[in-house]
């Protein structure tokens, strides 16, 4: 019998988990408010690694105070935990980076943006072999419905972009975009399985306290030493501090709760909220934004997304035909 990941107070998030998960995403696109502001000096592993680190460090008393839990995991369940540590918290950050940075050689930016947006469909995928997840008919045309209000959003200047930026693109960025998109994708799958086993606040603590050694270990690789005398006192209060504690800390709680009751294939949808929301932050002002503009096509685009996400949340209990026995031989949780 897999263990509970509910609480006292689980019933209203249960009822509003698809919702939940929408909210969680927009957060952590959140942090472009603060990242902005390191930037400058700074590298993306770097700020990922000091985010980790101070995650990390809040969290470690909840994980020896939960160590008990751990033994219910087994080797599958480390399995997927080691996964999504060193996959969807470490190298789909560096993986979407490199890619961005080959996209400004070749200004081939769509192609990174399109074909991270894959990971809908690539969960949807592994939540069919990994978790044995169904989905009725009509999930399908609100799948593209979605979609297609994430692509008004964040090609609305120019929605031809992606298609001549895959026409003039280079392999190596195609290559890592979606190898990012599979590593955010079996986060949110191999997280559903966990969630069967230990709860949100042990899967939260595994998910950072796992991945810091491995970020670690990057930075020493890429910089040596001296990328850790980078830091100034007021990189970490507020900008480091407010990422490790919003988009970081706040926004992976109330995710993995969240997730511990909705379908994984539902959760990826859900999770689209992401882009949206990071389009809409770099419409502000410099230091926090980039001054882009908003267009009309961009408010259709996200009613239709909101849209999907309501009835998504509404009809969520009709529409889970989760297996109760899976490939990985999840339980009923």
């Amino acid at each position: 019998m897999a263990r509970s990941s509910g609480s006292s107070g689980g019933i209203s998030v249960d009822r509003f988990s698809v919702v939940l998960v929408a909210v969680a995403a927009t957060l952590w696109a959140s942090d472009a408010y603060f990242r902005n502001q390191l930037i400058t000096h700074l590298t993306p592993t770097q700020i990922v690694v000091a985010e980790d680190g101070l995650i990390t460090l809040f969290l470690l008393p909840v994980l020896i105070r939960s160590a008990h839990e751990l033994r219910h995991l087994g080797w599958k369940g480390w399995l997927a935990v080691v996964i999504i540590a060193a996959g969807a918290q470490s190298l789909a950050t560096i993986l979407f980076t490199a890619s961005f940075q080959q996209a400004a050689t070749y200004k081939v930016f769509a192609e990174t943006f399109v074909l991270q947006q894959t990971q809908p469909l690539i969960a949807i995928v592994l939540a069919w072999i990994i978790l044995g997840e169904r989905r009725r008919p009509w999930f399908w045309p609100a799948l593209i419905v979605a979609m297609v209000g994430v692509y008004l959003v964040v090609f609305a200047q120019d929605p031809t972009a992606p298609v001549s930026a895959l026409q003039q693109g280079r392999v190596e960025v195609g290559l890592l975009a979606l190898g990012a998109a599979l590593l955010w994708a079996s986060g949110t799958v191999l997280g559903r399985f966990a969630l069967g086993s230990i709860s949100f606040w042990s899967m939260t603590s595994l998910r950072f306290t796992l991945a810091l050694p491995l970020l670690v270990t990057i930075v020493l690789i890429q910089y040596g030493t001296s990328a850790f005398s980078h830091y100034q006192f007021s990189d970490f209060v507020p900008n480091l501090l407010a990422i490790a504690l919003v988009p970081g800390l706040f926004a992976l709680l109330l995710y993995y709760r969240a997730l511990s009751r909705t379908p994984a294939s539902l959760a990826t949808i859900a999770e689209m909220a992401y882009p949206v929301a990071a389009t809409f932050i770099a419409s502000a002002p410099p230091p926090w934004g980039f001054n882009q503009p908003i267009y009309g096509v961009q408010l259709i685009g996200t009613a239709l997304l909101i849209g999907v996400i309501v009835l998504l949340n509404l009809t969520k209990e009709k529409a889970a035909e989760v297996a109760p026995t899976s490939t990985l031989k999840l339980v009923e949780s």
